[in-house]
């Protein structure tokens, strides 16, 4: 038997997030992930701390905020290459109205330290944007599928990862914490996304997943070098290649992308940019989001060795890190969880 801290059920943003925050803390632990169609894998990647439909903050932007490429750096030198890289986002205005609510934005408390106060016009002819951009600052993105791919590999040379569903059945509570096949530990940790579903410990929570889909186009002349944001994103990913998306989906609960998907895209792209494309690769996934769109962190009432971490949802890219901490010090240090996360606002899930 193989005693360890924590188990941790997913390696997506929110698992590697938790990891870390256990490393930090001379904590072991042991990972399961199946490796299968996790939201995290099909995310942009695209950390961006302003709401751009609303001009608004997303909810604790601030305190994600002052930590946030110094954990994706982190992880870069920890996986012995870069992750990340500061893109800047730039927003299409659509009218004066749209560039005065800008410029009112610019102003304010929490968003000035983010919205330049300036239009920055467009000087590419293949772009659309008579109105010009509004350009966000200290955006960033990080490479997702390389972020997973490479946090599997360091974990398994340290033997603490299975590629393996977990049979939820098959956890035993004990008195010391909880077992699982040959594992011990004081905790166990799921950060499994919209897979929560199936979970029978949290699977009462609302949580509510919405299918996004993302195509890959090849633009030669294009020349981006910023993250486009209209009603969906256009980001450089290299080598004259971007990502174009995500469409929202609240019906359908399956990884399968589909031909309306792509072709509302296309659609939607062909309003912004003008110039020769091929589409190349298309992808799709389960966001695992809630209906009040915060996040679902915690501790079972009735089962103490048993936390969530999970109901990311968009943001996870930027709130990842945040929420991790959150947890580990509220499981460690006894620290009260912030009311809006905690997942006993809803109570009656639990009776």
């Amino acid at each position: 038997m193989r005693e360890v801290d924590y188990i941790i059920v997913g390696l997506g943003l929110a698992g590697i997030a938790f990891c870390e925050e256990l490393i930090a803390r001379k904590k072991t632990f042991f990972v399961f992930d199946a490796q299968g169609d996790a939201a995290s894998k099909v995310a942009a990647g695209l950390y961006n701390p302003v709401i751009l439909k609303r001009y608004t903050l997303p909810w604790k932007a601030l305190e994600q905020f002052p930590a946030l490429q110094q954990h994706w750096d982190k992880l870069g030198e920890r996986l012995s290459g870069s992750i990340h890289k500061p893109i800047s986002v730039r927003k299409i205005f659509t009218s004066v109205e749209d560039q005065n609510n800008w410029f009112t934005a610019s102003g304010q408390v929490g968003l000035s330290h983010f919205i330049k106060p300036t239009v920055t016009r467009n000087t590419n002819a293949h772009i659309e944007a008579p109105f010009h951009f509004g350009e966000v600052q200290h955006t960033g993105k990080v490479d997702i599928k390389k972020l997973i791919s490479g946090y599997t590999e360091y974990l398994e040379r340290t033997h603490a990862f299975a590629k393996a569903y977990v049979d939820h059945s098959k956890i035993e509570l004990t008195e010391k914490g909880v077992r699982y096949q040959d594992i011990e530990a004081s905790h166990i940790v799921f950060a499994e996304g919209y897979g929560m579903k199936k979970n029978p410990f949290f699977s009462a929570l609302p949580l509510v997943g919405n299918k996004g889909e993302y195509i890959y186009i090849k633009a030669p002349d294009l020349k981006l070098n910023e993250a486009i944001k209209s009603s969906f994103f256009v980001i450089p990913v290299g080598d004259d290649t971007y990502q174009v998306g995500a469409t929202f989906n609240w019906k359908d609960k399956d990884c399968l992308i589909s031909t309306v998907a792509r072709e509302e895209l296309e659609v939607k792209l062909k309003t912004v940019i003008h110039c020769d494309y091929e589409v190349i690769a298309q992808e799709a996934g389960i966001r695992p989001t809630t209906g009040d769109r915060r996040p679902l962190v915690g501790v079972h009432p009735k089962h103490k060795q048993l936390a969530l971490l999970n109901g990311l949802g968009t943001r996870g890219t930027m709130m990842s890190p945040y929420l991790a901490q959150c947890l580990i010090e509220h499981l460690e240090e006894g620290k009260p969880l912030p009311e809006e996360i905690d997942i006993m606002r809803f109570p009656k899930k639990f009776s």
